[in-house]
C-alpha cells in the first residue's frame, strides 16, 4: 500500500486546503529524508513542516524542543487531530510516561517530543534506537548557538545523537543570522551543509510600536485597557515585576497572572494550560514563557523593558498574529534598560569580540527603537531585507516622528569624545558639555577644553537622549576594552568634518526631561568598570568553586570602580583587600582596572602593598641600584636582597650598628649602603 502523500496529510489531518508560502519545499525535502535546514518567520508554520513528514515516514520522528510548554502545546495539538504524539518531560505525570511506551510496544508512535536535557542520559540513545527512531527534528535550533539569547547547553548533545542513531536531521528556527546559521550547521551537521531554506522574515499582519518610557506601569495598564478582552502577553525583565504588573492588571479588572522560572512546575502548568484554554487571558511573564506557542489568537505583545536583541524582539512579538489576523505590539524603553543590557554584555564571560559582536545588536536594536523611519523597513534590513515602500503598519509610518537636525549637537558630542581620548562614557561626556565641574572633570583638565559648556541649550537627561541616539546609529560604539567607553566609527567622520549631516527625534529628546531615574550602585561613569569587575569576580569565583563574595564583596568592587587603584599599593587600600586576597586576585582586577597586566613584584615587595614601608622599600632599592658599584660606578658590585631591603624598612634601623645586625647586611654592604640607606629611613620618619 503506498504511503499517503503531504498533499492528502495536508488536508485530512491538519484540515488545510494548501501549504502556506515555502512549506511545500521544505516538507518534501525532509520526508525523503534529506539533512535539511530550515530558517522561517515565527508563525510561518514550521512546526507542520517536520509534523507532516513524520506521518509520512516509517517509524518514530523524534522532536527536540526546549521548552515543556511548548511541548505540551503540540503535543495537545496533534492528538486532537488523531496523531499518535506523545512527550517526555521533567513534568510527566507516571500515567504520561506509562502511555509513551505503551504506544512504543505497539508500534504506533509516531512523534515523540523531548526536551535536550534528557539526551544527558546515555540510556536516551538506547531507548531511541529500540523506538526505531527514523528522523530527529530540532525546533528552535538557534539554541545550539552558545553565545545566542537562548542557548541551551544539552543542544550541543544533538550532534552526536544524529551520528549515533544514524539517521536524517531536520532543524528549525525563526532567528538565525548568518554567523548563527554556521553554528548551527557546525554542531548538528558536523559541518557538511545541509539543504537550506531562507524564508522571508517579514509578519506584515503585525503593527510594530515602540515608546519611551515615562510611567511604564501605567503605559502598560493603558494599552491592554484599549484592547480589553483580547489575549496578550506582556514582557518584563525581571521575575519581580511579573508579579507586581499581573497584580496591577487584575485590580484594573483583566484577566491576568504571571509566569517565571522561579514558580513551581505545577503552577507553571496551569498557567500555560490557562493561556491555552482561557479566552482573553493576559499573561506577564520572563521571556522563558511562550517559545513555540502555537496559539493563534494572541492579539497583542508588550514589553515593559527592552529586549536584549532584535533577534529576541522579533521572536518574542510573533507569538502574536499566528492565525494570519491583526496584532498589536508595544515596546517600552528607557536609559536603565540600556545600562542592564550593557552589564549584562559586560558582565557575561564571553571573549571580547562575542562582546563587541552583542553591543553591536544591542546598538541595532536602539536604532530600531529611535528610528525616523518606517519601522518595518528598519527591521527587516537588519535580516538582510529590503522592503522598498513603508509598511503603513507600524506607529511610525502612522504618525511620523517630529525630527530636528542634530548635526551641531551630534558634532560637539563627537568632538567631547575626540578631545578626550575616546576614553570616556556619556557620564563624563555629558559633564563636560554641561560645564559640569565636577571632581573627575578637575583632576584631569577637562574644564579647559574647548567643548567644554558648548551644550547648554539641553539637559542632562536630553543629552542622554542625544548620545543613545547617536548609538543607535551607530556612530559611537562602547568599547569593552575600555570598559564601555566611546569610540567613534568611521560612519561618524564625515559629520565631525562636517562633510554631512544627521537628522534627530525631537520627541525622544522632549520626553527625555521626564524619564525616571534609577539608582545605581555607582555613577554611569564607573558602571562599565563595576561590570567588568564582576565578571572577572565570577570568573575566579566558578574556578575556585566558590560564592562570588568570597572573591570580593560588592562593597569592595564599587570602591575599587571609583578609585581606579593602578597599582598593587593602591590596590590594597581599597577596603575589604587584605594581603590574602591581594596575593591571591590584586594582579588580576589591576589588569581589569589599567587593561595592562602588573609589571612583576618581588613577593618581599607585594607583602609591604599599602603600607608607608613599601615607599620607604621602593626608595632603599633605588638607592642601592644607584650604589651597586659605589659612588663612581667602578667597585665591586654589590648587592642587596629584597628580603634584606623589607627588613630594613620595616625596622628602620637607626645607626650602623644597627643597620649591620639587619640579616644579609655585612661589613662591606653597610659601608657602601648604609648612610645611603639612613638617610632614606631618616626623611621617611
Amino acid at each position: 500500500m503506498a504511503a499517503p502523500s503531504p498533499n492528502d496529510l495536508l488536508s485530512t489531518v491538519f484540515g488545510f486546503d494548501a501549504f502556506r508560502p515555502g512549506q511545500a519545499e521544505i516538507v518534501e525535502a525532509v520526508a525523503a529524508g534529506e539533512n535539511t535546514l530550515a530558517i522561517m518567520p515565527t508563525g510561518g508554520g514550521k512546526s507542520l513542516c517536520f509534523q507532516l513528514p513524520a506521518l509520512c515516514r516509517s517509524g518514530v520522528t523524534v522532536v527536540i524542543s526546549p521548552l515543556i510548554a511548548l511541548m505540551r502545546d503540540q503535543v495537545r495539538g496533534l492528538r486532537a487531530a488523531g496523531v499518535e504524539a506523545h512527550a517526555l518531560t521533567s513534568g510527566n505525570t507516571q500515567e504520561e510516561t506509562d502511555a509513551v511506551f505503551d504506544a512504543l510496544d505497539r508500534g504506533a508512535l509516531k512523534l515523540l517530543y523531548m526536551a535536550p536535557e534528557r539526551l544527558a542520559s546515555g540510556a536516551a540513545a538506547n531507548m531511541l534506537r529500540r523506538a526505531g527512531v527514523s528522523l530527529i527534528a530540532v525546533d528552535e535550533a538557534h539554541c545550539v548557538s552558545q553565545w545566542g539569547h537562548d542557548f541551551r547547553p544539552d543542544y550541543l548533545r544533538i550532534g552526536a545523537l544524529r551520528q549515533s542513531l544514524g539517521v536524517p536531521l531536520a532543524a528549525f528556527t525563526a532567528t538565525a543570522d548568518a554567523e548563527t546559521r554556521e553554528e548551527i550547521v557546525a554542531r548538528l551537521f558536523d559541518g557538511e551543509a545541509p539543504r537550506t531554506f531562507l524564508h522571508g522574515f517579514d509578519r506584515p499582519n503585525i503593527h510594530l510600536a515602540f515608546a519611551a518610557k515615562s510611567s511604564p506601569r501605567s503605559q502598560i495598564l493603558t494599552f491592554a485597557a484599549a484592547r480589553r478582552g483580547l489575549s496578550g502577553i506582556v514582557y518584563c525583565g525581571t521575575r519581580a515585576k511579573t508579579e507586581g504588573l499581573a497584580r496591577a492588571l487584575r485590580e484594573e479588572g483583566h484577566a491576568a497572572c504571571h509566569y517565571h522560572g522561579g514558580m513551581e512546575a505545577e503552577e507553571r502548568r496551569q498557567v500555560e494550560e490557562r493561556f491555552q484554554t482561557e479566552d482573553g487571558l493576559i499573561v506577564v511573564a520572563t521571556v522563558a514563557f511562550g517559545m513555540g506557542v502555537d496559539k493563534p489568537d494572541i492579539r497583542w505583545v508588550a514589553h515593559a523593558d527592552l529586549p536584549k536583541s532584535i533577534e529576541a524582539y522579533y521572536q518574542e512579538i510573533g507569538r502574536a498574529g499566528r492565525d494570519g489576523a491583526a496584532a498589536e505590539t508595544m515596546t517600552l524603553f528607557g536609559p536603565e534598560d540600556i545600562r542592564l543590557r550593557r552589564s549584562q554584555i559586560d558582565e557575561g564571560l564571553a571573549p571580547p569580540e562575542r562582546k563587541a559582536a552583542d553591543h553591536a545588536r544591542l546598538n541595532a536594536l536602539l536604532g530600531l527603537a529611535e528610528s525616523l523611519g518606517c519601522r518595518r523597513q528598519a527591521l527587516l534590513s537588519y535580516f538582510g531585507e529590503t522592503r522598498t515602500e513603508p509598511c503603513e503598519c507600524c506607529d511610525l509610518c502612522d504618525r511620523p516622528p517630529e525630527v530636528f537636525d542634530g548635526t551641531t549637537a551630534v558634532r560637539k558630542a563627537l568632538s567631547a569624545i575626540l578631545r578626550t581620548g575616546e576614553f570616556f562614557g556619556t557620564g563624563h561626556l555629558v559633564d563636560i558639555l554641561l560645564g559640569n565641574v565636577t571632581e573627575k572633570v578637575r583632576e584631569r583638565g577637562h574644564d579647559t577644553l574647548p567643548t567644554f559648556g558648548v551644550g547648554t541649550e539641553y539637559d542632562k537627561r536630553q543629552w542622554q537622549a542625544i548620545f543613545r541616539q547617536i548609538m543607535g546609529h551607530d556612530l559611537v560604539r562602547p568599547d569593552p576594552e575600555r570598559h564601555g567607553a566611546l569610540r567613534m566609527t568611521e560612519a561618524a567622520r564625515p559629520i565631525l568634518r562636517g562633510e554631512a549631516s544627521i537628522t534627530l527625534r525631537k520627541d525622544s529628546v522632549a520626553k527625555a526631561k521626564s524619564a525616571p531615574s534609577v539608582r545605581a550602585l555607582v555613577s554611569e561613569e564607573d558602571a562599565p568598570l563595576l561590570s567588568a569587575l564582576k565578571a572577572k569576580r565570577r570568573a575566579l569565583a566558578e574556578a575556585a568553586g566558590v560564592p562570588a563574595y568570597i572573591v570580593f564583596n560588592d562593597r569592595t568592587l564599587i570602591e575599587m570602580a571609583e578609585r581606579r587603584p593602578s597599582t598593587l599599593d593602591e590596590m590594597a587600600r581599597v577596603g575589604g583587600v587584605g594581603a590574602t586576597k591581594l596575593e591571591r586576585y590584586g594582579v588580576a582586577f589591576l589588569e581589569v582596572i589599567t587593561g595592562a597586566a602588573e609589571p612583576p613584584v618581588h613577593p618581599a615587595r607585594r607583602g609591604l602593598a599599602g603600607r608607608e614601608a613599601g615607599a620607604v622599600f621602593d626608595r632603599l632599592q633605588a638607592v642601592k641600584s644607584e650604589l651597586a658599584r659605589g659612588p663612581e660606578g667602578i667597585d665591586k658590585y654589590l648587592d642587596c636582597s629584597p628580603s634584606t631591603l623589607r627588613q630594613i624598612a620595616e625596622r628602620r634601623p637607626g645607626s650602623l650598628d644597627d643597620l649591620a645586625r639587619i640579616p644579609g647586611m655585612g661589613v662591606q654592604k653597610v659601608e657602601r649602603f648604609g648612610p645611603a640607606f639612613l638617610e632614606v629611613l631618616a626623611e621617611a620618619s
